[in-house]
């Protein structure tokens, strides 16, 4: 066996492992007994420590340094395989094992933990473990190694280039641009119907619903499932299996509907990925143990939010699809028309929850989530503070209070799964899905009008060809300049946003 050959054979069963995990975190959060959660931890950090052990132990070492001198530079998805190898096997080289066995064990602990204290909005009862979990990100931080901020060591597991000041033009730049439109939409005297998304819509027909538009969209039911979670996710055991959840509220079809349509841009990612690449460093991201796919966390969230928003928000999405919807909730929906629909799922109105703010006002809320964090990894934010901190953040960005916990600083699943970091692509994925969906209309002949028929197969096959099937070959930015032309860019998206809510409120 070649030397090469060698290191994938490694690099495959590595990947398992980081499967295996995935799948017991799919357990945890879909169906796990809660008493399971301290056992579920244990046998979750002995596969982290299993993998860790196996990135940095003599057998992989030995077959990468072989590897780097076999592979030539024109041999592009080799080289890329054995450099993507090489930064893991780097990187875990500065973290200590039980540092990777700890984060991985308390993970599944403290999500148990915030399920619960989310469920009595108490946030009392998660902060011992959101303290632990502040520490150890701050030790693997140090340990990774940074110049500037400590933020920038963790930005790395997730949107590899980015740093603490680059997101800070970034928010900068998106700022100047959202607000002047926030305070038109608000000082306009528009205000579109939508007391009909808070009728009564039984929770099987919005599954049933939810699950034609996933396929219809591409979304591979032979290779996929829609569960329910107390947060929705995607989550993926290679291409073959690829899951994703959402969750339901009766009283508000928006929540189950849209949230479903941002996990199935996520899973059409990991679905599209090459077969080829199956079992390889370029399906895995080994630099934050994760069996993720994508190039990025931005990258990926870029999918998310272009299917969700602008697809799925869009008016031509719903001409064509709201007699599918008024068809299954007939008595919800008899007074409603396309239009009148259109306009209420973009109903520019500042909110509590992140999931399901407006479009206008979301990146707010991953600035302030970044800024928290980024106080926390400081210390100049108690974790005891984080509840008063986060309240005077949300009156300061949006004008609210949150009245509890619940609504408030125990909203999101990140911090109890030790995401610190993760937050902001969030936004950078804002900026990639216009910027991606931009290319793609240019370059797809009568996209337009496919989408007008519901016809999602060429933008999905464009998407597929520069996006999907690549999986973690290209960093994100060379991924986007590859696909774009354009190096990350905020223009295209804020054009998109003062467009279509200027037309929808008549700036």
């Amino acid at each position: 066996m070649s030397a090469y050959g060698s290191l994938t054979e490694q690099v495959a069963q590595i990947s398992d492992i980081l499967n295996a995990i995935s799948i017991l975190t799919w357990d945890a959060r879909t169906q796990m007994p809660p008493g399971g959660a301290e056992t579920r931890g244990q046998q979750i950090a002995t596969l982290s420590s299993l993998a860790h052990e196996r990135l940095t132990g003599d057998p992989l070492s030995d077959a990468l340094v072989s590897a780097e001198g076999e592979v030539s530079a024109e041999d592009t998805v080799r080289l890329r395989v054995v450099q993507s190898v090489r930064e893991a096997v780097d990187l875990f080289g500065r973290i200590p094992p039980t540092l990777t066995a700890e984060l991985a064990g308390l993970k599944t602990v403290s999500q148990g933990v915030w399920q619960e204290a989310r469920r009595q909005a108490d946030f009392s009862l998660f902060a011992p473990y959101l303290e632990r979990m502040v520490a150890l990100n701050r030790q693997l931080a140090e340990a990774i190694g940074y110049t500037e901020h400590p933020y920038d060591a963790l930005l790395l597991q997730y949107e590899p280039g980015m740093t603490a000041s680059n997101l800070q033009g970034l928010f900068g730049d998106l700022k100047a641009g959202v607000l002047p439109l926030l305070e038109a939409v608000r000082a306009s005297s528009t205000e579109p119907r939508w007391d009909f998304l808070t009728r009564d819509f039984p929770e099987e027909k919005q599954r049933a619903f939810n699950l034609h538009l996933a396929e219809g969209f591409g979304y591979d039911l032979s290779r996929g499932r829609l569960d329910t979670s107390a947060h929705p996710f995607e989550i993926s055991f290679t291409r073959q299996d690829v899951r994703i959840t959402t969750r339901y509220d009766r009283r508000y079809l928006p929540m189950s509907l849209f949230g479903t349509l941002h996990e199935v841009g996520h899973a059409l990612y990991e679905q599209g990925v090459a077969p080829e690449l199956t079992r390889t460093a370029l399906t895995s991201d080994f630099l934050g143990l994760y069996a993720v796919g994508g190039a990025s966390y931005g990258t990926h969230e870029s999918q998310s939010r272009l299917w969700e928003n602008l697809v799925g928000r869009s008016r031509t999405f719903w001409r064509r699809h709201f007699s599918e919807l008024q068809g299954t909730f007939p008595e919800q929906l008899g007074d409603v028309d396309a239009e009148t629909f259109y306009r209420a799922v973009n109903r520019v109105s500042p909110s509590l929850i992140r999931v399901e703010a407006d479009e206008v006002t979301y990146n707010l809320h991953i600035m302030l989530r970044a800024e928290l964090e980024l106080a926390l990894l400081e210390g100049t934010l108690k974790v005891s503070d984080l509840p008063e901190a986060w309240n005077a953040k949300y009156e300061e960005y949006l004008g609210l209070t949150p009245p509890d916990a619940a609504t408030g600083v125990l909203q999101d699943i990140h911090w109890s799964a030790g995401l610190f970091g993760s937050f902001p692509t969030y936004t950078v994925g804002n900026v990639m899905a216009s910027q991606f969906f931009g290319a793609a209309t240019l370059q797809v002949p009568g996209l337009t009008g496919a989408l007008a028929e519901g016809d999602y197969a060429p933008l999905r096959a464009w998407l597929t060809e520069h996006i999907y099937r690549h999986g973690r070959t290209y960093l994100p930015q060379e991924l986007l300049e590859h696909a774009t032309g354009e190096k990350l860019n905020v223009a295209p998206y804020l054009t998109y946003l003062n467009e279509k809510y200027g037309d929808l409120y008549g700036l």
